[in-house]
């Protein structure tokens, strides 16, 4: 017995070290969650990984003491960057950019700090030391038990020649059109990486691509006739609050209360779909792709197209007599790119001076940015209209807490402006991290509930709307392979302009069809042409 347990012993220890290895390289997301499961698939890295330690026990070397630990910090990059491959789409329904989004990462950090219970804050953190900890423990004695069994000839050669004939069935399968044994193995680990490397390479020394832009200047803005122009992009509103029929119907009573207010001030709205170019996150992107007339997915082209000098919305709204400005309760340090689109005066967190309850991070409800602003700039003595940019951020993820809707707006701006038992049922309501899709649905409850009672009591008659998302919610709200589109309302009273917006593909009332008619770029130069009059300002593409 104590024989057969000798020279099974090499077997079982090498075959649960490649197994676990196989596992933690090849896993997939179980979606929508964090978790991971298994999936019947090879890792090429594992094989490599075989077949050179196969032949380097081969000539006997005694390895040094340190190499199971710098293998084994190596395969944790590998893991991690598994990871965060196959969790991400997941999750956001976007690859991560590792140069560009962990820039994000400290900001995001103390957001979900701030947004999640102080003690789940610390179980986190020490969950993920823990795995981390355990993780590291496990790659080294999977790589002991790995060597141990390299040991014995018989075991060394037949894992040797198992992995070389993988090896070359991979290699073959990749440059044969007719054999697919690649499709046995996971994509590779490695690939991921090198493809994070080329963002890096791309975002240091940029490429030559062009990024046209439309021709602003055909637009005369003569049907506005002077009416204040609000764009308002509703943060992570998304296709999916119309694709779900579960969310259509929850908010169908807001709605319908929306069409109500826009009908009793004497107002029409139209409706459509938008392609974002972006999902689940990078809300930047879809604004600049709206103020500037160009398609930008890529935070590198961001970063290019602010280091040009190109016409803007705000820039042409000044030019026919416009005060451009942006309302921005998110935004908490400079912003430089407000130099950039033009606009006037920003209004930042701090110079709203909000001194109602915090919800959450962003502390400040979108209603009463809206009502701040309403007091300083509507109600002011001008002489000049108003363009409007204003990102919301009440219902930026994780959603919750909902702040409070006030129906009196005067008393929004007060010191008090919310009964005290209503904040406090909405700050104890901070089970976002496990119910994603509820807490979105009643955020979007609030944004579209705050919208009409504006249109209702405070706008003025002349004021026109431009609602719209900023792209969809992330991929744990929408599903696996939504696609990436976001409505756009447009309320006003210039029947003239709704007529065009018509003709373009916009529906009447708040349902539209379900088709995109534009990409969000192609949204702004859509909007112009309908806000003109003359008959030459067909500019949805550049250079016409």
């Amino acid at each position: 017995m104590a024989t057969v347990m000798r020279n099974v012993g090499p077997w079982l220890g090498l075959g649960a070290a490649l197994f676990l290895l196989n596992f933690l390289l090849t896993f997939h997301n179980l979606w929508p969650t964090l978790w991971i499961r298994y999936s019947n698939e090879l890792s090429i890295e594992l094989t490599v990984l075989a077949l050179a330690l196969a032949l380097y026990a081969e000539f006997r070397r005694p390895p040094r003491p340190f190499w199971r630990t710098g293998l084994a910090l190596f395969l944790i990059l590998l893991v991690l960057g598994r990871y965060a491959d196959v969790t991400a789409p997941a999750l956001y329904g976007r690859p991560i950019n590792l140069y560009w989004d962990a820039q994000h990462l400290p900001q995001v950090s103390a957001m979900l700090i701030e947004a999640a219970p102080l003690g789940w804050a610390v179980l986190l953190l020490g969950t993920i030391l823990g795995l981390l900890v355990g993780l590291f423990l496990l790659l080294r004695w999977c790589l002991g038990r790995l060597w141990k069994g390299l040991a014995y000839a018989p075991t060394r050669r037949t894992l040797g020649g198992m992995a070389a004939l993988l090896l070359a069935s991979f290699i073959v399968g990749k440059a044969s059109r007719d054999v697919t044994a690649e499709y046995w193995f996971s994509i590779p680990v490695t690939a991921t990486y090198a493809r994070q490397i080329g963002f890096v390479l791309t975002a240091l020394w940029g490429d030559e691509r062009n990024l046209p832009g439309p021709i602003m200047a055909k637009a005369d803005l003569e049907r506005l006739k002077g009416a204040d122009v609000f764009v308002i992009f509703i943060e992570s509103y998304g296709a999916t609050t119309f694709d779900k029929p579960r969310f259509r119907e929850r908010l169908e009573p807001q709605y319908r209360d929306l069409a109500a207010a826009v009908e009793e001030s004497g107002r029409w709205a139209v409706s459509a779909f938008v392609t974002s170019p972006t999902f689940g996150g990078s809300s930047w992107l879809a604004h600049s792709s709206f103020l500037t007339g160009i398609d930008l997915h890529d935070e590198g082209d961001y970063q290019r197209v602010l280091t040009s000098h190109r016409d803007t919305w705000a820039r042409h709204f000044q030019t026919l007599g416009y005060r451009a400005v942006a309302l921005m309760p998110g935004l908490r340090q400079a912003w430089p790119e407000g130099g950039f689109y033009g606009f006037e005066h920003i209004y930042d967190a701090a110079s709203l001076n909000y001194q109602g309850p915090a919800f959450g991070w962003w502390r400040i409800p979108d209603q009463y940015s809206l009502a701040h602003f309403h007091r300083v700039e509507i109600e002011a003595p001008r002489h000049q209209p108003l363009l409007v940019f204003f990102p919301t951020i009440s219902s930026h993820n994780p959603f919750r807490p909902t702040p409070v809707y006030q129906p009196d707006w005067d008393r929004v701006l007060s010191p008090n402006p919310f009964p005290p038992e209503a904040v406090a049922a909405a700050l104890k309501k901070t089970d976002a991290w496990l119910q994603f899709q509820t807490a979105y649905v009643d955020t979007l409850a609030y944004e579209l509930t705050w919208l009409a009672g504006y249109v209702r009591t405070w706008a003025r008659p002349n004021a026109l709307f431009v609602v719209l998302g900023d792209h969809q919610p992330q991929a744990s709200v929408t599903g696996v392979g939504a696609p990436w589109d976001v409505p756009v309302h447009v309320i006003g009273r210039q029947a003239d302009i709704m007529a065009t917006l018509a003709m373009a593909g916009f529906t009447p009332g708040f349902f539209p069809r379900r088709e995109p008619i534009a990409r969000t770029s192609e949204l702004g130069t859509l909007l112009l042409d309908a806000f003109s009059t003359r008959e030459d300002t067909r500019i949805l593409q550049a250079g016409r």
